[in-house]
């Protein structure tokens, strides 16, 4: 029997709730360039699955990995850390 790999769980902002069931969230990671040793600041967005609507705009989310959903969706909503003021 195979072991299943364990799921990526990601920490970010919500940016977009326009679409029906649909999140976009804000992943910010910190890196230490190789060369230069300054801290360098990259972002990437991910689609992911929020069934009851319960994310709103600016709140922070843990999303993790699921099986793909549509053609841009391969995460899921887990819980809402912070709520937006």
């Amino acid at each position: 029997m195979e072991k299943r790999t364990a799921r990526k769980v990601f920490t970010g902002i919500v940016v977009s709730t326009k679409t029906a069931k649909t999140i976009t969230v804000k992943v910010e990671r910190k890196n230490l360039h190789p060369r230069y040793k300054k801290l360098v600041i990259t972002h990437k967005k991910y689609h992911a699955h929020d069934e009851e609507g319960i994310a709103k705009m600016g709140d922070k989310v843990r999303i993790v990995e699921t099986r793909p959903i549509s053609k841009t969706k391969f995460y899921r909503l887990q819980s809402v850390l912070v709520k937006a003021k």
